[in-house]
């Protein structure tokens, strides 16, 4: 156990999450900083879509390189916690800020990718901190964590929609909001009393997400789930400014379509913790297949909808942004209770490189499609990944090892 920890669960616990969540949607305001001022970027830099949706995707492969070195290492399970979290986002937040002066495509793609990197030392430990202060209850709390990095992700658009006409003060503001979570997380924050030092090294257990037959059907399930999530995160916001258009709230200050994305986000917040509540409850594999039937029905139809009918839309978008990431937190808390506790960070951080690693193809795949088709088959093709997900989700909980799950509610 590490030597930081508290000794006191029941009174320290929920102080610990609460600082873990504040830490993190801070720290997760770089991820979609350059989404967030795609036009912007195009008209100040001369990026084309294309190298914006490169953007994007050179986080995602800097995530994917950052936490496959990071389980490989073994980090998560042998740096204290804190220290990784601290010293993570503090690179994330310097490499973010070198998006204003840098010029040309090529560097700026070099620095994304940086970040990217520096964010697999954010997520993933911050799910490790937060498993090990919660047994009971654990897909509830870590449901409140992914809330707060959905807010986290999102906000951005917030930053953007404030301030239309200075583009540099939303990367600005990213990567000082991003510093101050980790200064929190050093300060406050503590590993739990469920948490456990981690052994030496065995690739074994890392890649029992492909051998022990419960942990590949969740992973299954989270790779549907990935296959159409930061897919829909990364282009919900150009999706939603080819709606609403140069719409604004107060003058020309505030952008509507900005304001719906961080609605989205937002919406996505409430789901993963009401999603948290209801696998502890009910159990995970309905809550997750619950979850990615509303989302894959929503990717489905939306983009065919008449661009006209924008309440509609709004409607189906905030439906649609409170499913798609309420199912997240429960493959990761199924992870935790299916995988050996000395390696849960390591399996934790393995399995989200995994998934991560997909995400490139659909953020790469989404305005492809919505060029040559339009947006409804550009939305619709990401059902797949809730329709195959959902199935695998079943089939685990008709097996035996579902009863590790949630205290054996499945």
């Amino acid at each position: 156990m590490a030597e930081d920890v508290v000794k006191d669960p029941a009174g320290s616990r929920g102080r610990v999450l609460a600082v873990i969540s504040v830490a993190t949607i801070l720290a997760l305001s770089i991820w979609f900083s350059t989404n967030a001022i795609g036009s912007a970027l195009e008209r100040e830099k001369g990026f084309s879509t294309s190298d914006l949706a490169w953007l994007t995707i050179a986080v995602q492969l800097g995530f994917v390189v950052g936490t496959l070195i990071s389980a490989f290492l073994n980090l998560p399970d042998r740096i204290p916690a804190r220290i990784f979290f601290a010293t993570a986002t503090g690179v994330g937040a310097l490499l973010n800020l070198t998006v204003v002066p840098v010029d040309g495509f090529g560097l700026v793609f070099l620095v994304r990718f940086g970040t990217g990197m520096a964010l697999a030392g954010v997520y993933p430990t911050a799910m490790k901190i937060v498993s090990g202060w919660f047994q009971g209850g654990r897909g509830a709390a870590l449901g409140a964590m992914i809330a707060a990095l959905t807010i986290g992700s999102g906000s951005p658009h917030l930053l953007r929609s404030a301030f239309v006409d200075n583009w540099e003060v939303t990367v600005w503001g990213s990567s000082l909001l991003a510093a101050a979570g980790g200064l929190l997380v050093l300060a406050f924050g503590a590993d739990g009393p469920f948490d456990v030092r981690g052994a030496r090294f065995n690739p074994r257990t890392m890649f029992a997400v492909f051998t022990d037959r419960g942990q590949r059907l969740t992973l299954l399930g989270y790779l549907g789930h990935m296959w159409e999530l930061y897919a829909m995160w990364a282009w919900i916001g150009a999706y939603l400014t080819a709606v609403y258009g140069t719409r604004t709230i107060f003058g020309d200050s505030i952008a509507f379509s900005s304001v719906m994305a961080f609605t989205v986000f937002l919406a996505g917040a409430a789901g993963s913790v009401l999603g948290g509540l209801a696998a502890d409850r009910y159990g995970r594999t309905l809550a997750t297949s619950v979850a990615m039937v509303l989302s894959g029905g929503s990717a489905l139809f939306i983009g065919f909808l008449p661009m006209e009918w924008t309440v509609v839309i709004g409607l189906v978008a905030i439906v649609w942004g409170a499913s798609v990431i309420a199912d997240s937190a429960q493959f990761s808390t199924a992870i935790t209770e299916l995988s050996e506790p000395q390696y849960r960070g390591t399996t934790l951080t393995f399995q989200t490189g995994l998934g991560f690693a997909l995400t490139v193809f659909t953020i790469w795949l989404v305005p492809q499609l919505q060029d040559a088709f339009g947006w409804g088959i550009a939305w619709a093709v990401l059902a797949i990944g809730p329709a195959l997900g959902t199935l695998a989700m079943l089939r685990l909980r008709s097996l035996p090892e579902s009863r590790k799950l949630a205290a054996g509610r499945r």
